[in-house]
């Protein structure tokens, strides 16, 4: 049994409690007692948070950082440099680069990961003699950093809503249909069945990317694997305009029509909804995950979150291209984001935007809903009142969300193993 004494904790309600006890073992917590006497034999701590969850992330994408934006266009445009960069990766360098990636996560405070994957095979779609080596490479970084992650492989095979041909660029990220996607799916989370701090799920890259009679292919492989569903989702306008051309319906309509939705599904972005969006994605009960920094980077726009949330939608949070690895500037970005859109402050109340950055994206990914309370994952993170960030602020709750970000991040715990020890 470990032993943990905070000076202040959130255990979800809409302020710290102070001097709280925290019992931990087997990877899981296993009492909280605020208002708790000194503990000579306990780790001091400060203010201390559940885990910071990225719901999604592209691990591979953090190689792009700084070396796009002199080129100007659009999310379009953006495309170019990425499909070079997934053309040259093997198994050894994605390893290296998500180790790399992983630590970042870490030290910045998130002790999950959700992985959209969707780089399979070699250059040309010829997979590697372990059909899997490329989602084994991105697992074992996680493995050797320490960070819990959930895999979610991806199902790509189109290259359009209109079911254009891969480009030569994109023919490593398809199995060539559901079928063989599915049967390799399978492998993978049979791989990872016992494994404590890795989890498999599945993804639908996008509606660009899947084809109608594919959706319910990947919908029963997640119920069969009992894992997570996610999909990137109407980021950006040219892609609702193309559904709606050959489909004559948003894509939140084409999903919902074809049993995509429901509660294990995240939708990633849902940056242009209409109002019979927002209705349907409520209805389901599925996850929106935002992705603030990478939204504004690739000039996506900004999405409703104050109207799905008012509808009843629970959000989360991710990383997604990871240009910035900073789980407190997402979490405050959904707030700033909507005073940009909204003219107005105070639209998300800060233990909500706090629960969208830990608990919800581990009912996103597969986990226990996390959160400092006995029986869930031993996984949280301690921030320092006396950095920069929090110095001369009053240290309650609004001002930890508004004000701090990774910098004052000095202790991570993942299952019960302190990965990070007193950094400054």
């Amino acid at each position: 049994m470990e032993i943990w004494f905070a000076a202040s904790a959130w255990l979800g309600d809409d302020a710290f409690k102070e001097n709280v006890r925290i019992t931990t073992a087997d990877g899981v917590i296993t009492s909280i007692t605020p208002d708790a006497p000194p503990d000579d034999n306990a780790t001091r701590l400060d203010i201390v948070l559940p885990g910071f969850v990225t719901a999604h992330s592209h691990a591979f994408h953090r190689a792009l950082r700084g070396r796009t934006h002199q080129r100007g266009g659009d999310f379009w445009a953006w495309r170019q440099p990425m499909y070079e960069l997934a053309t040259s990766l093997t198994p050894k360098s994605y390893y290296r680069l998500a180790v790399d990636v992983f630590g970042e996560m870490v030290r910045s405070g998130y002790t999950t990961v959700g992985e959209f994957h969707y780089v399979h095979h070699r250059p040309g779609g010829e997979p590697y003699s372990d059909p899997n080596a490329m989602g084994l490479a991105v697992a074992d970084a996680a493995e050797s950093v320490g960070i819990r992650l959930t895999l979610l492989d991806t199902l790509y095979l189109t290259a359009g809503v209109g079911g254009e041909e891969l480009v030569p660029e994109q023919e490593r990220f398809s199995d060539g249909d559901a079928g063989s996607w599915s049967e390799r799916v399978r492998l993978l989370a049979d791989h990872f069945a016992d494994h404590p701090l890795i989890d498999v799920g599945v993804a639908a890259h996008s509606v660009r990317a899947v084809p109608l009679d594919a959706l319910p292919v990947v919908a029963s492989t997640a119920r069969d694997i009992g894992g997570p569903l996610h999909i990137h989702v109407s980021e950006q306008p040219a892609e609702n305009d193309a559904c709606i051309e050959v489909h004559g319906v948003t894509p939140i309509e084409l999903l919902d029509d074809h049993g995509v939705l429901g509660p294990t599904t995240t939708l990633v972005h849902a940056t242009h909804l209409t109002d019979d969006d927002i209705a349907r994605i409520a209805a389901s009960g599925s996850i929106v995950c935002f992705c603030p920094t990478t939204e504004a980077d690739l000039g996506d726009g900004i999405g409703p979150a104050a109207e799905l949330v008012a509808s009843g939608v629970t959000l989360c949070t991710g990383s997604d291209s990871n240009a910035v690895i900073d789980p407190l500037r997402e979490m405050w970005g959904i707030e700033q984001h909507d005073r940009l859109r909204r003219g107005e402050r105070g639209l998300h109340a800060p233990s909500d935007l706090l629960r969208s950055a830990t608990m919800a994206g581990m009912r996103s990914l597969g986990w226990p809903d996390g959160g400092l309370a006995p029986g869930q994952p031993a996984d949280f993170v301690s921030l320092s009142a006396d950095g920069l960030d929090l110095a001369g602020t009053p240290a309650d709750l609004p001002a930890v969300v508004s004000a701090a970000t990774r910098a004052a991040v000095t202790d991570v715990v993942v299952a019960g193993t302190r990965l990070v020890q007193g950094a400054s």
